[in-house]
C-alpha cells in the first residue's frame, strides 16, 4: 500500500510533468490540436477488438459482444462531434454585439474512470480535454488497470505519430483511492465519473470538478403505442452491457388497461415477466440485501440472478421484469439496478404516473433520465414540468439516447451531468466546450441607447 508521502510525491511528479507538456501544447493550431484528438479516437477504433477482450476479462462485467460494438461505435461518434469545431484562439464574433470570444485551456485535467467504462468514458474524457489544449493524468478503477495500461500504450503511439508533447496524458499505474482524491485535489479540474461516494469526493476537492450522480431512469408509456416497438426498444436499452449503463430503464410505467398488452410484447421479445409475490420477496432480498445493491451481480444475466434467488427462469430471458404496484421509499426494487432486471407497474392517470416517477427519484436518480413514449405534447410536457431530470428522451431507447447520438442533439459523452437535483455541477452532457476558458473582449457599442428611469421602471 502507497503511504500518504509517496503517494503525494508520485502525483506531485506527475504534475510537473503534466504543466510542462500542457504549456507546450497549448501553443498547438487548432489543426495540430484536431489531429491528437482524431488519433486517439482512431486508436482506440482500431483496437476496440482487443480492447473489448481485455477489459472483459479483466472485470467480468457486462458481455463481450455489446463491447465490440461499444468500443467501436463511440469514438466514431465522439469524433464526429468534435470535428471541424472550434476550440483555439478566437472562437465567436459577435460584431452588433461587440463581443469577441477567445477559448483558453484550463491546464490539466484529472480524469477518475469508472469500471463500468474503462474504455470509453476516459476516451471521451481525453479528446474533449486535449481539444482545448489540456493536458491529462487518468487514474484508472483498480479492477481495469491492466487493460487500462494497455489502452494508455496505444494512446501515447497516437500521439507520437503526431509529435505531440511527451507526458501529454499520463496513467496512474496503480491506482488507489488515496492516489485518486490526490489528483483531484492536484489537477486544475477533474472529471469523477463513478458512484455518489466518488462525486462527494470530487467536490471535496478543493478544486473545480464535474461529478455525475447515480442514474435512475424512469420509463412512462402512454396509451395508444405499438407495443412490440415499446417493449424492442426497452429491452435493447436494458441488457446493454447486461444491464451496466447508469442510463436505461430502472421503472416503467404503462396505463393499466395496456397492462397485459405491454407484458405479451415484453415476453414475446425475450423477456420473463415476475408476478408472484412470493418470487418477488426473493429477488428482492437477492438484489438489495439490507437496502443496498447487491455488487456481486452487477452485469450478471438474468437466470444467473433468478438461480440466486431459488427461481427457476428460461437460461435464455434477456430482461426479468418486476411487475410491482410499490415504489418510492416503500420499494428497493424501484432504485437502480446495474443488471438487466426492470420493474413495470400499471398506472390509472397519467398523472399518477408522472407523481409516482418523482417519487422513485426523490429515493435515488434525480436529475437523470426520463424516457416517455407518447406523441402527445401535452402529456410529455406536463411530464418535463413536473419531473426533476435534465434529459427527456422521446421515443428512444434511453441507454442508446441520454449518451448522445448521431440522431439526437445531446451531446456524445461518457460522462451525463444531473445538475443540483444530483448533487452535480452540470445539468447536460459532459462536452469539450466544458474544459475550456473563455475570455471576452467587449467593445463599447456606440449604438448603445441608455434608457430613461421612466423606461426601466414605469
Amino acid at each position: 500500500m502507497v503511504i500518504k508521502m509517496e503517494a503525494q510525491t508520485i502525483i506531485n511528479e506527475m504534475i510537473t510533468k503534466a504543466r510542462v507538456a500542457q504549456k507546450t501544447f497549448e501553443k498547438y493550431s487548432q489543426e495540430q490540436v484536431d489531429a491528437c484528438v482524431r488519433e486517439i479516437a482512431w486508436s482506440v477504433y482500431n483496437n476496440y477488438e482487443e480492447l473489448a477482450k481485455r477489459e472483459y476479462n479483466e472485470t467480468g462485467m457486462g458481455n463481450l459482444s455489446d463491447k465490440l460494438s461499444k468500443n467501436r461505435v463511440r469514438p466514431t461518434v465522439f469524433w464526429w462531434h468534435l470535428k471541424g469545431k472550434k476550440s483555439r484562439g478566437i472562437i465567436r464574433r459577435l460584431d452588433d454585439k461587440g463581443l469577441v470570444e477567445l477559448a483558453k485551456p484550463m491546464g490539466v485535467v484529472g480524469c477518475i474512470a469508472p469500471v463500468t467504462g474503462a474504455i470509453v468514458t476516459p476516451l471521451h474524457n481525453m479528446m474533449c480535454a486535449l481539444k482545448c489544449g489540456n493536458s491529462v493524468i487518468f487514474s484508472p478503477h483498480p479492477a481495469a488497470v491492466e487493460t487500462s495500461k494497455y489502452y494508455m500504450e496505444l494512446v501515447n503511439a497516437a500521439l507520437k505519430k503526431t509529435g505531440a508533447p511527451e507526458n501529454l496524458i499520463q496513467m496512474v499505474e496503480n491506482p488507489t483511492i488515496e492516489l485518486s482524491r490526490l489528483v483531484m485535489e492536484s489537477c486544475d479540474i477533474s472529471i469523477a465519473t463513478g458512484g455518489p461516494g466518488l462525486v462527494k469526493a470530487a467536490y471535496s476537492s478543493g478544486k473545480p470538478s464535474y461529478g455525475v450522480g447515480a442514474g435512475n431512469d424512469q420509463c412512462l408509456v402512454d396509451r395508444g403505442r405499438n407495443f412490440d416497438e415499446v417493449a424492442q426498444m426497452i429491452i435493447v436499452s436494458k441488457t446493454v452491457e447486461n444491464g451496466i449503463p447508469c442510463g436505461s430503464e430502472q421503472y416503467t410505467q404503462c396505463h393499466r388497461d395496456d397492462l397485459e398488452s405491454l407484458i405479451a410484447a415484453f415476453e414475446r421479445n425475450g423477456a420473463y415477466v415476475l408476478r408472484n409475490s412470493e418470487d418477488i420477496d426473493k429477488i428482492r432480498k437477492t438484489i438489495f440485501p439490507n437496502h443496498e445493491q447487491n455488487k456481486a451481480i452487477v452485469g450478471r444475466v438474468p437466470s444467473v440472478i433468478a438461480k440466486q434467488a431459488g427461481i427457476t427462469i428460461p437460461e435464455n430471458t434477456r430482461l426479468l421484469v418486476i411487475l410491482v404496484d410499490t415504489y418510492g421509499e416503500e420499494e428497493d426494487l424501484a432504485k437502480e439496478k446495474l443488471f438487466p432486471v426492470m420493474c413495470l407497474r400499471a398506472y390509472d392517470t397519467w398523472e399518477d404516473a408522472v407523481a409516482v416517477a418523482q417519487a422513485n427519484l426523490e429515493v435515488m436518480g434525480k436529475g437523470h433520465s426520463c424516457m416517455i413514449h407518447s406523441d402527445s405534447q401535452a402529456h410529455i410536457e406536463y411530464a418535463a414540468e413536473n419531473i426533476d431530470v435534465c434529459r427527456f428522451g422521446i421515443n428512444q431507447s434511453s441507454s442508446k439516447c441520454v449518451g448522445g447520438t448521431m440522431l439526437n442533439c445531446l451531446a456524445p459523452t461518457g460522462t451525463v451531468g444531473c445538475g443540483t437535483w444530483g448533487n452535480n455541477t452540470l445539468s447536460e452532457n459532459l462536452d469539450y466546450i466544458h474544459l475550456m476558458n473563455v475570455s471576452r473582449i467587449v467593445y463599447e457599442r456606440k449604438d448603445a441607447v441608455v434608457p430613461s428611469d421612466e423606461e426601466v421602471w414605469g
